[in-house]
């Protein structure tokens, strides 16, 4: 079974070097390039991806918005979601788990490569039956709003 990520973005040049680096390792890839066509698409998707990885910064509706819907939506809510973004702030990143992200990666801290890695982990647990590693932000170092 081909595993398949749905991943959306806006930046053209962002989805150029993950759509390399998802297909160099074999995966599938399913894009949208804004938050309402994010949604759509995941509703119509058969079979439903096994990972889904969105921008929080995005045209129509934000990560944010889109994480909602896909937590609201019986077909989608248990697929995994991972929050790749440029925002680094403390409170972004406890609102995507709030709101359902396993994982939060700041995208300047981790190059494609290492966010098909981290895919790759997530999968991996979650097809071997162990339940997902435990939610947590992935991040150097973020600078909490004083």
């Amino acid at each position: 079974m081909a595993v398949k990520i749905f991943m959306a973005e806006d930046d053209p040049l962002m989805i150029r070097m993950y759509e390399r680096a998802f297909r160099l390792h074999g995966y599938e890839l399913e894009m949208a390039s804004d938050g309402e066509e994010a949604v759509s698409k995941l509703q119509k998707m058969a079979p439903k991806p096994t990972l889904i990885l969105l921008d929080v910064m995005m045209p129509k509706l934000s990560g944010f918005d889109v994480l909602r819907a896909i937590k609201q939506d019986a077909n989608l809510k248990n697929v995994p979601v991972i929050m790749l973004t440029n925002l680094a702030g403390q409170e972004d990143a406890e609102k995507a788990l709030a709101l359902g992200a396993v994982l939060y990666l700041v995208k300047s801290q981790y190059n494609p490569k290492q966010v098909v890695d981290k895919v790759k982990e997530m999968i991996t647990a979650s097809t071997h039956g162990d339940n997902i590693p435990e939610v947590k932000v992935e991040v150097k170092d973020i600078p909490s709003k004083k």
